[in-house]
């Protein structure tokens, strides 16, 4: 099993919109990301500050993230949370939610 987190920045203009979203996440969303092997995701919120937990439990992750990619629901889910995100300063190339290293986890 992967464990990744990953944060990124949300506007206080943004907060009612994201988490009325998230609240009621479309169900064809939910089914994508099932079906690409990820498992206990959750997205936490700190001030402007998103974070973000999921478990990838697969066997090909670029290819679970790549088919998750082309999913046309998943893609309109994107469009409509993506400009309600502010994504933080030093994130990778590519990146658009910064991945973080874990320094502790307890089993």
């Amino acid at each position: 099993m992967k464990r990744i987190a990953s944060v990124i920045g949300l506007p206080p203009e943004s907060v009612e919109r994201y988490e009325s979203l998230h609240a009621a996440v479309w169900p064809a969303v939910l089914a994508r990301l099932s079906a690409s092997n990820i498992v206990n995701y959750s997205i936490y919120r700190y001030g402007e500050l998103l974070f973000s937990y999921l478990e990838y439990v697969g066997e090909d992750f670029d290819a679970d993230m790549a088919a998750m990619a082309a999913d046309p629901a998943t893609q309109e889910w994107w469009a409509v949370c993506m400009p309600l995100q502010r994504p933080v300063d030093d994130r990778a190339e590519g990146e658009w939610w910064k991945e973080i290293p874990e320094l502790f986890h307890l089993h």
